[in-house]
């Protein structure tokens, strides 16, 4: 194989002795109108009741954690929705050693984490506090830290974190989707698993 040839590039003499660009930051600014489906508005309103609706499927009865108005592996309509509890475990979780621009809130080390609802069959991702990071792991029960009744809001950020429970952990087997596989039966090619 033959070497690429350079092709020389005759710059004008005006520029010739100008730092070349290595780089250009533009600012840049989106807006845009978000109008909630009628399930979204649902799942909203409980928040602020500090409840955490589940959409059932009507195809296998998988529950989906916030309710999306459709089963999405399978594009059918879902009509149906559940009370959950607002107890769960760990499915996987992350530990964040950096900050992130614009939440100078969070204390850093913090873990996200995927939090699996006790009936639901999708986890959703969550902030965990209240435990040291080390002591953190899959299967781990925790429990909604909710903001104050004074506080809140359409929002899921009405839940200002997940807690440790105190409830023993589940085993590695049965926590995340490995849990949604044992239960089911579903084999590796299930979107949902």
């Amino acid at each position: 194989m033959s070497e690429p040839s350079q092709v020389e590039i005759e710059l004008p003499a005006e520029i010739r002795d100008v730092e070349p660009v290595q780089s250009i930051r533009t600012p840049i600014r989106m807006t845009y109108d978000y109008i909630p489906s009628s399930s979204a508005i649902a799942s909203l309103n409980a928040y602020a009741e500090k409840r955490i609706l589940g959409g059932v499927s009507p195809i296998d009865g998988a529950v989906f954690v916030p309710p999306r108005g459709v089963d999405p592996r399978h594009g059918v309509a879902t009509t149906e929705t559940v009370d959950l509890p607002d107890t769960g475990h760990i499915g996987s979780f992350c530990v964040t050693r950096l900050p992130i621009p614009g939440r100078e809130d969070l204390e850093i080390p913090y873990v996200s984490a995927w939090i699996f609802l006790d009936g639901a069959d999708v986890g959703f991702l969550g902030l965990v506090s209240g435990v040291d990071t080390s002591e953190v792991h899959i299967g781990m029960r925790v429990k909604a830290l909710w903001k104050p009744d004074d506080e809140l809001g359409r929002t899921a950020e009405n839940i200002v974190s997940w807690i440790p429970s105190g409830e023993p952990s589940l085993p590695f087997e049965e926590a995340g989707v490995r849990g949604y596989r044992k239960r089911s039966g579903a084999k590796g090619s299930d979107p949902l698993a």
